[in-house]
């Protein structure tokens, strides 16, 4: 039977362990000096010879840097009941942290912000990412709206991006990251395969690099009306999350990078013809 998306193999605790501290290229003595236990203890708990306590998943939970989501499965494979609700973003209980997220995306007007989930999908946008996506009324990508998808797809704004294989090449290997680092997130390896077989990727994206640190700064050029907008962005994530939504929530901005970009994107240019820069 075939895993669900999303979901760990159904293993003992301990291989599940095992598996982790592998994907996380972490020796037994790596991780045993990490969570304070001897290897020898670990040793017994990945071959199930000792079954963990409760606290000894979560500090090796911890030591691994496991998702909450997947805390939640080795937590169940070892025989106990989840920890960490996946709540969501509309419901009552996640009120003050929904308030927090359409505040920074106020904040962020009149320039484009997002907020998305693990795999890109748009949760909320503010104004301002209707209007930038209003100067391309030719996109329609397919399915919900995916922030990597609606850049990379023949349909999206592939044709309006200037350095559209640089900006492939790094969001593809932040996908194969993604994948390297859940190994077992089915969802996550469709979308990559997904990406891979749009037309024209560069053949250099279909092997992970996952020892090159990514560049720390890229910029995109967006061609509008014979002219160039710049934008670079910056990530925000909830510090201490205890639920699985908030965990994989993140706020990314838009910032413009040149004058052009941020007279275009300000009232009152705003709605009025995008003048070539001089």
């Amino acid at each position: 039977m075939g895993l669900k998306k999303g979901e760990a193999p159904k293993a003992h605790v301990g291989d599940l362990i095992r598996r982790w501290r592998s994907a996380r290229r972490m020796s037994q003595l790596d991780l045993a000096l990490e969570a304070d236990i001897s290897t020898r203890h670990l040793s017994y708990i990945e071959t199930g010879r000792s079954a963990p306590s409760r606290g000894m998943v979560a500090r090796l939970a911890e030591a691994l840097h496991v998702p909450l989501r997947e805390r939640n499965v080795l937590l169940v494979a070892a025989g106990y009941a989840p920890l960490y609700r996946h709540t969501s973003l509309s419901t009552p209980e996640l009120a003050d942290a929904r308030h927090a997220v359409e505040c920074m995306l106020a904040q962020q007007e009149p320039y484009p912000a997002v907020a998305i989930d693990r795999y890109w999908d748009t949760q909320k946008a503010n104004s301002g990412t209707g209007r930038f996506l209003a100067m391309f009324p030719q996109i329609a990508t397919p399915g919900a709206p995916n922030g990597i998808r609606l850049l990379l797809h023949p349909r999206g704004l592939r044709s309006f991006v200037e350095n559209w294989e640089d900006l492939a090449a790094r969001l593809i290997q932040r996908v194969h990251r993604e994948v390297a680092a859940n190994p077992w997130d089915e969802k996550m390896r469709c979308f990559l395969d997904e990406l891979l077989g749009y037309p024209g990727v560069p053949s250099r994206c279909r092997v992970p690099d996952l020892d090159s640190p990514p560049p720390p700064f890229l910029t995109i050029g967006y061609r509008v009306n014979d002219s160039t907008i710049r934008f670079f962005s910056t990530i925000t994530t909830f510090g201490t999350p205890q639920d699985v939504t908030l965990q994989e929530l993140r706020i990314e901005c838009f910032f413009p990078a040149d004058d052009h970009t941020r007279a275009v994107m300000t009232p009152p240019c705003l709605f009025g013809e995008i003048d070539s820069p001089r």
